[in-house]
């Protein structure tokens, strides 16, 4: 088993013997995502730590995306919960990394395709400066700043 998927076994247990509602919500719900990809597919498969992660920030996004949708038709209390349980589940994802880092990792992706294609990267070629970043990124920021980085660096 997943050293992660076992931690947050661990931890729910945890958050069930100490009555932690939105704990207990946020890894029940987390665990049942992983099971849930576990068994997708034609065979069921056990996931790594890396998998694991995906599907962490998966519902992380998730959440996020509800907490703007509960906010935006009024319903403050529905919010704030559901950015208090993507407060737990971000518990068990690595730290994001700051701006100048990812503005670095971003730089050193855009030299390897320049290097491979021989030519400075266009807006054409963003697809292969995203696959470069998001190997050295893996996972440690959000793809949406990791595109706009990229983005503006293809600009510049």
């Amino acid at each position: 088993m997943a050293e992660l998927k076992a931690r947050l076994q661990a931890d729910l247990g945890a958050a069930i013997k100490a009555r932690e509602s939105t704990r207990m919500a946020a890894l029940r719900m987390a665990l049942s995502a992983v099971t849930t990809e576990e068994v997708a597919g034609e065979v069921a498969r056990e996931l790594s730590d890396a998998e694991v992660q995906k599907v962490l920030v998966r519902e992380v996004k998730k959440r996020k995306e509800a907490a703007e949708a509960f906010a935006g038709a009024g319903r403050a209390e529905r919010a704030r919960a559901e950015r208090d349980e993507a407060a737990v589940l971000r518990e068990y994802l690595p730290t994001q990394l700051a701006d100048d880092e990812l503005e670095k990792l971003v730089a050193e992706a855009v030299a390897e395709v320049t290097e491979q294609l021989g030519a400075a990267p266009g807006q054409r070629q963003m697809g292969q400066v995203m696959k470069a970043a998001n190997a050295k990124i893996a996972g440690r920021a959000e793809g949406a700043r990791v595109a706009a980085s990229v983005r503006a660096k293809l600009q510049t």
